[in-house]
């Protein structure tokens, strides 16, 4: 088994209290099953909003993130699959697609 990091980019937010409420017991529903099944072993996280950029050789800090809202990551997870094939199985079933938004599965290299 290798481990693969789920990365949850966009999506449209809810607009209402119910709305929210309902999509976060989805993301909770998944995980249980995810951890159920044994493939969910790290602790994965949503992300704020706001944060800070540091880029090239100068170090210089900005504002950030700067990305398109369909292309901002919300959150990610770490997953163990046989292989990648797997792990994008397993990234089929995340609540995100019914609001538009994207899963990125990347291997995680071994160290």
């Amino acid at each position: 088994m290798a481990k693969y990091m789920m990365i949850f980019r966009g999506g449209d937010v809810p607009s209402s209290p119910e709305q929210i409420q309902q999509q976060m017991q989805k993301w909770y529903t998944w995980f249980q099953g995810l951890t159920r099944d044994g493939v969910y072993h790290d602790q994965g996280a949503p992300l704020e909003k706001d944060g800070k950029v540091v880029r090239g050789r100068r170090r210089a800090v900005s504002d950030g993130p700067y990305a398109e809202a369909k292309d901002l990551v919300g959150g990610y997870a770490i997953i163990e699959a046989k292989d990648l094939d797997a792990a994008v199985e397993i990234a089929k079933g995340c609540p995100t697609y019914e609001v538009d938004g994207m899963v990125e599965v990347r291997p995680v290299r071994p160290m």
